[in-house]
């Protein structure tokens, strides 16, 4: 049971990544818009957006795939650490009710933190991680 529910965090917090990376390749107009809201402004240019999204989209699928399992979940736990502290206000007031303006939440914010402490648990049961390609291949 432990090495299919791992499978099921590598799948749905690396299909995050992809997600996102498809989103900034997609629309780039609309990434930029959120890295000046929310970021601001450092990931701003349409060819970092490019950049991004395909470092994205590699780093998604490799970790769905458990492949180089030791470089890329810690890589995810950067990525998705980083998303949680820009928004973090978001985090701990996601009803607006002291930090964020009501107008101004955004509950779906939310989920992000659990997407960051599911890679933690992957990072601390890798060795239980047992369906993956590394596995399978013995790296």
């Amino acid at each position: 049971m432990k090495a299919y529910s791992l499978l099921f965090l590598r799948i749905s917090t690396g299909l995050l990544l992809v997600l996102w990376g498809v989103i900034k390749m997609g629309s780039p107009e609309a990434a930029i818009s959120v890295s000046y809201r929310y970021y601001a402004g450092l990931i701003s240019g349409e060819s970092m957006q490019m950049a991004l999204g395909i470092a994205e989209i590699a780093l998604g699928l490799l970790v769905c795939a458990g492949l180089l399992r030791r470089f890329v979940y810690p890589l995810q736990a950067i990525v998705l650490f980083l998303g949680v502290a820009f928004i973090w206000n978001h985090i701990l007031d996601p009803l607006g009710l002291w930090l964020v303006e009501e107008e101004n939440r955004r509950t779906l914010f939310f989920p992000s933190l659990g997407m960051f402490a599911a890679t933690l648990i992957m990072l601390a049961f890798k060795e239980d991680d047992r369906i993956s390609l590394d596995e399978r291949f013995g790296l």
